[in-house]
C-alpha cells in the first residue's frame, strides 16, 4: 500500500498562525502535526508517500521533510495549484497510486492509536473503501456517517442538522475505483470536490464501504482550542528524558523532555508534563508547565506559562502569566513591568510585544 498526506489549505481558522505557512507544520509536543500522519504510516509499514502541497508556505514542506530519507520513508512530492477540495487533491495522486489500495491522511488530523490493524484489514478486505468514524460533540463540523443495520447507508458533509454524531475522521482507506468516481463530480456549492459526496457515491453505486468506530483520541486540528487540547493529549503519554542541565531538581516535578544544551536555573520551577527543545535557557523565577511546550533556542524569564505552545527561538521576558495560548516562531513579548497580569496570546510569526 501507499500512503498520501494531503498538506494544503488555507488554515483560515488558525490566522495569524497559518500566514507564513500552512498549518500542518505547526508543532504539538515539538513536532509538526503532519509528522504524527507520517509516523502511523511509517509504523504501518507504508513507505511510499505521497504529500500534496499547495499555498503558503508550501517551500516550508519541501525543507522540514525533503526526501524523506531521515524518516525512512519516500516522498513524492504533488502541487495542488489552489484548494479544490479533498477529493480533488486525491484524484491528482492518481499516477502515483496505480492499481494499488492505499491510505490518505488529511495532515492536520492527530490519532493516539496505531493503525496497523486497520491497514492489515483492509488490505486483505475486497472492500472499495474503509473509513475511520468517531463521535463527536460538533457533528455540523464535519462529514457525518449514518449506519443502518451494520452498515453504512449515507454520509453527508457538514448537515445543518445531523443525523448522528458519527464523523468521518480525516483518515480514508481507498482502492483505485476511487479516481473514476473522483472523474464524475461536480463542484459543490464551496467550488471543492467533495471527499464526502465522493464516498457517497460509491455507497448508492452498491461498492462496498467497511467502516470501524475509534474509541482512542482523534482531533482534526482546525482551531486554536484544539491544538492546545492535541498538545496536552500528548504530553499526558511523555515520559521524562533530561538532555539538558537542570539546576535545582527540588522545583521539578511531573514528566519533562528537556533537549541538548538547555538549562533550566536554580530558580525555576517546571511542572510536568512539560517538553523544552533544544538550546533553551528557563531562568528568573519563571514558572512553566503543565501542559506547555517550548520550542528550540527560546529564552524564557520572568513568566509563568501554562497550557501553552512556545515555538522556537521565541523570548519571554516578563513577570506576565500566561494561559491557553499559542506564541509563533522568532515571536518575543518583552515587558517591563508585568505586575502579574493574566493573557491569552495567539501570535504570528516573527510579531514582537514590547510594553
Amino acid at each position: 500500500m501507499k500512503g498520501i498526506i494531503l498538506h494544503g489549505g488555507h488554515g483560515t481558522r488558525l490566522r495569524p498562525l497559518t500566514h507564513t505557512g500552512p498549518k500542518q507544520l505547526l508543532p504539538i509536543a515539538n513536532k509538526p502535526m503532519s509528522e504524527y500522519c507520517l509516523e502511523s504510516l511509517r509504523n504501518a509499514g507504508i513507505t511510499e508517500i505521497a504529500i500534496v502541497i499547495g499555498g503558503v508556505g508550501a517551500n516550508k514542506v519541501h525543507d522540514y521533510y525533503e526526501s524523506g530519507e531521515k524518516f525512512n520513508v519516500k516522498i513524492t512530492y504533488i502541487e495542488q495549484d489552489s484548494p479544490k477540495g479533498i477529493a480533488h487533491a486525491i484524484g491528482l495522486c492518481k499516477n502515483f497510486i496505480g492499481n494499488e489500495k492505499f491510505l490518505v491522511f488529511l495532515g492536520d488530523n492527530i490519532i493516539q492509536k496505531d493503525i496497523n490493524d486497520y491497514v492489515t484489514k483492509f488490505k486483505n478486505s475486497t472492500s472499495d473503501a474503509q473509513l475511520l468514524l468517531c463521535e463527536v460533540d460538533n457533528p455540523s463540523q464535519f462529514g457525518i456517517a449514518e449506519i443502518e443495520n451494520g452498515k453504512l447507508k449515507k454520509i453527508t458533509e457538514k448537515p445543518k442538522t445531523p443525523p448522528t454524531n458519527l464523523a468521518v475522521t480525516g483518515i480514508y482507506f481507498l482502492s483505485p475505483l476511487i479516481f473514476d468516481i473522483i472523474e464524475k463530480l461536480e463542484p459543490s456549492w464551496r467550488n471543492e470536490l467533495e471527499i464526502a459526496d465522493a464516498l457517497q457515491m460509491l455507497i448508492q453505486n452498491g461498492k462496498k464501504i467497511d467502516y470501524d468506530i475509534i474509541t482512542d483520541f482523534w482531533k482534526d486540528t482546525g482551531t486554536p482550542e484544539d491544538i492546545l487540547l492535541a498538545n496536552k493529549t500528548i504530553l499526558e503519554k511523555i515520559t521524562s528524558t533530561i538532555d539538558g542541565k537542570i539546576e535545582n531538581q527540588d522545583y521539578i516535578s511531573g514528566n519533562i523532555l528537556l533537549g541538548k544544551n538547555s538549562i533550566i536555573k536554580k530558580d525555576v520551577k517546571i511542572t510536568g508534563p512539560v517538553v523544552i527543545g533544544k538550546n533553551c535557557v528557563i531562568e528568573d523565577n519563571a514558572r512553566i508547565g503543565p501542559y506547555t511546550s517550548i520550542g528550540d533556542n527560546s529564552h524564557l524569564s520572568k513568566c509563568n506559562i501554562e497550557n501553552t505552545i512556545v515555538m522556537s527561538n521565541c523570548i519571554v521576558k516578563s513577570n506576565i502569566i500566561i494561559r491557553n495560548s499559542i506564541i509563533s516562531y522568532n515571536s518575543s513579548i518583552l515587558h517591563q513591568d508585568g505586575k502579574n497580569k493574566e493573557m491569552i496570546f495567539l501570535l504570528g510569526e516573527g510579531t514582537k510585544i514590547i510594553f
